[in-house]
């Protein structure tokens, strides 16, 4: 049976969280079918070559224009490299997500919107709205319209220039609850870039057993209620015992990509 190879590109600067382990329990319930590495990014400046057939670039800390001249440089040629893969015919396609902070990087890279710092933290749980593009994304399909997700962010990206998506063929799929008294743009929560590169802003890695061990944490709890405030913290908590909140996204969205991925590079394996 011919082994498929995924790369984990660890975006979290060596900080503790919760996205690693959970995405490792995503992908270990492909094994064996999947063969898997990480690749410590900004910590070590480390890269995956072009000997993966699938990518998951994570979340992470930080303003995503910020980077040491080193990893960010070779981060954006990674992602350059995967992409201009991509165009040749001839070759297997790659298969990439991006989430939160390796969307924001993905987003600025393309030009797809304009990246900028949020007025405060999006820190919970939170309704999310699909786009006419996004009732109909592969990666999406059995999620509600909103659906809840898990967001975590300081940055945003607004101001899509549409005349670029269009050029590049690349589709908003979800943005920002709807907010009828606040006087801002909706920021953008999920760009299908091509038919082999998908990102989110949110975390859809994000499970509600493991978030409610962090959160529950009773110095979390207080310092959580000091900065966001304790309804924010509440409403949190229930939508993570709600499973048809945090926990219907946990299971679709990174579940059904590997999916996808993985039945078009075994077509693409299989001998004609």
């Amino acid at each position: 049976m011919e082994v498929i190879r995924l790369a984990i590109l660890d975006m979290y600067e060596n900080t503790p969280n919760q996205g690693m382990r959970a995405i490792k329990e995503i992908v270990r319930s492909f094994e064996p079918t999947l063969e898997w590495k990480v690749f410590n990014v900004r910590g070590k400046a480390e890269l995956p070559g072009p000997d993966f057939d699938i990518y998951i670039s994570t979340g992470g800390p930080g303003n995503p224009h910020d980077g040491d001249g080193d990893w960010d440089v070779k981060y954006f040629q990674w992602l350059q490299d995967t992409w201009e893969w991509n165009q040749s015919p001839e070759r297997p396609k790659k298969y990439v997500f991006f989430i939160c902070h390796s969307f924001q990087m993905a987003v600025k890279h393309f030009g797809l919107a304009k990246v900028s710092r949020r007025k405060s933290m999006s820190f919970g749980t939170f309704p999310c709205h699909l786009t006419d593009a996004g009732v109909t994304e592969p990666v999406f399909e059995g999620l509600p319209n909103p659906f809840y997700i898990a967001d975590f962010r300081n940055w945003q990206c607004i101001e899509p220039d549409l005349e670029r998506f269009e050029a590049m063929g690349a589709e908003i799929l979800a943005l920002e609850k709807i907010r009828p008294h606040v006087p801002l743009e909706r920021a953008l929560m999920a760009v299908r870039f091509s038919s082999e590169f998908v990102g989110t802003q949110f975390h859809p890695e994000a499970d509600p057993e493991g978030m409610l061990d962090h959160f529950l944490d009773p110095g979390r709890r207080t310092l959580i209620a000091e900065e966001h405030g304790e309804e924010k913290y509440l409403r949190m908590i229930e939508h993570l015992n709600d499973s048809d909140k945090i926990g219907l996204t946990h299971d679709i969205v990174l579940p059904l990509f590997l999916s996808q991925a993985i039945g078009a590079v075994k077509m693409a394996l299989a001998p004609a």
